[in-house]
């Protein structure tokens, strides 16, 4: 369950960064754009001849560069949001499911009963520690197990 969690974290954080670095690259390939237009609007005063279509053609390479960065940039965000919303509509935590089972609170109720509330938090707080071990081990062989990404 935690490890979904935090699964999860690194899948958005991984999503937020590689967005963050799309909009740098288009942000850097307009700025680029608009400083060979302006050296290109400083040629023409000065010279009406020449040099001016190669600023032209410069600002218009990386102007194209910047329309298909932002437009992989839209394609991604908005496939990442589409992704989102079906993943919010399918997603049910484990937790919501053990509690809809009427059968294993039942159980559960009777079992606190039993013991008594004072010895089942430590239990319960050991219970918890282990599973982190468990959940961080299993994760760590898994990623071991798995095939290099390329």
């Amino acid at each position: 369950m935690f490890q979904r969690m935090i699964d999860d974290f690194k899948d958005s954080v991984t999503n937020s960064a590689r967005l963050a670095s799309l909009a740098a690259a288009i942000a850097l390939t307009l700025f680029i754009a608009l400083a060979f237009l302006c050296a290109a609007a400083f040629v023409y005063v000065l010279q009406t001849h020449g040099l001016i279509d190669a600023c032209l053609a410069g600002a218009g390479v990386f102007f194209a560069v910047t329309v298909i960065a932002a437009i992989s940039y839209l394609v991604r965000a908005s496939r990442i949001k589409r992704i989102r919303a079906r993943a919010a509509d399918h997603k049910r935590s484990p937790l919501h499911s053990a509690l809809a089972d009427p059968m294993l609170v039942a159980t559960a109720l009777q079992l606190v009963r039993a013991i008594g509330v004072k010895r089942l938090i430590p239990i319960l707080a050991v219970g918890g520690l282990a599973l982190g071990f468990l959940a961080t081990r299993g994760a760590a062989s898994a990623r071991d197990d798995a095939p290099p990404e390329t």
